[in-house]
């Protein structure tokens, strides 16, 4: 009993070897995918230590992948390029220019205020405004140095506007009308110096006029914030610029001594940006004067009132020192255009 019990033990451990021999091959072919890179699947009953690039959205880059291996070296191009870089990142954003502009310093940079000037706190006739007469000369004007500097696009929209015109009113109608709107603000000066004169025989003639009444109606609510007129329909010229012009008035609104500046229009005007170069004119009559030695006094703010025909409140649009300063730098550099061209 005990020998049958041996040979079938001794049995038993020749057929294991046998099994173990027949089996090793497909063993070594199980394990020898294991031994290089390969995208196939391994069936084994122990699970593998997890991949960090299982953890990818396949189907997302899924694209992705196809072009990048199906794409040739030598045939990527720029349309490739962004094609790849959109599906990574997505669409660019777009760049959105910044508002903030570079400014630049005139070279013949000249103080607003001028420092060396000496302010007489009497007056000896204060009551009286003054009223220089403009007079002929080579020196260029205020007017004419903006109207040959006017920026290109102010310029398109101003040439645009005028052949409007002229299309609906003809050339002699377009000439008729603008030659009545130099008309309109002639008598709208002459009817406010002679309120500020205080000529009550003219000013009650020029009231009843249907060309001014409008405008006159207009500024009757700025008219009540203005005292001490010191200047009306008077020369300035700045001497060391060499540039002159004609002011409108020089007052004091709300206690702040101005120059003044009456516009007509239209149109409203409810912001300072819509009266164009008007603030470079005002900020060069005020260099002007405080840099003229005929004003015993000097200026820092300005005031540009735009009257409406209709008799609509006019728009008064009050500039303090700091931003005279800046519509002077600005009226400096189109000055130095002027003269580089002239």
């Amino acid at each position: 009993m005990l020998l049958i019990r041996m040979k079938l033990l001794q049995l038993l451990v020749r057929k294991s070897e046998q099994l173990e021999m027949l089996f090793q091959p497909r063993l070594y072919q199980k394990q020898f995918p294991y031994m290089c890179l390969a995208t196939s699947a391994c069936l084994h009953s122990k699970k593998k230590k997890g991949n960090s690039y299982e953890q990818v959205d396949q189907e997302k880059y899924q694209s992705l992948v196809c072009s990048v291996t199906s794409y040739k070296a030598s045939a990527q191009t720029p349309e490739t390029i962004f094609e790849e870089d959109n599906l990574l990142y997505g669409q660019p954003l777009k760049h959105t220019p910044s508002n903030k502009v570079e400014t630049k310093t005139p070279k013949n940079w000249v103080s607003l205020i001028n420092p060396e000037k000496r302010v007489s706190l009497v007056n000896s006739d204060s009551n009286r405004p003054m009223k220089i007469a403009l007079q002929k000369s080579k020196v260029p004007s205020v007017t004419r140095i903006l109207q040959q500097t006017i920026p290109p696009q102010q310029a398109f929209y101003l040439e645009r506007w005028k052949q409007k015109m002229i299309l609906e009113l003809g050339k002699d109608g377009f000439a008729e009308y603008t030659k009545n709107l130099f008309l309109q603000g002639e008598l709208f000066h002459a009817a406010l110096e002679s309120i500020f004169l205080h000529e009550e025989m003219a000013t009650k003639e020029q009231e009843e006029n249907s060309a001014v009444s409008g405008y006159l109606s207009s500024v009757q609510h700025v008219l009540k914030d203005i005292s001490e007129v010191k200047a009306l329909e008077s020369a300035v010229q700045h001497e060391a610029l060499q540039y002159l012009g004609l002011v409108d008035c020089v007052a004091k609104y709300r206690g702040q001594l101005c120059v003044i500046d009456w516009k007509t229009s239209e149109k409203p005007k409810p912001f300072l940006q819509n009266t164009f170069d008007n603030p470079l004119q005002v900020a060069a009559y005020i260099g002007a004067i405080n840099h003229d030695a005929n004003y015993d006094f000097q200026v820092s703010c300005g005031l540009i009132v735009v009257a409406y025909k209709d008799g609509c409140p006019a728009h008064p649009h009050f500039m303090d020192p700091d931003l005279c300063s800046q519509y002077w730098n600005k009226w400096l550099l189109r000055l130095e255009e002027y003269m580089d061209r002239n």
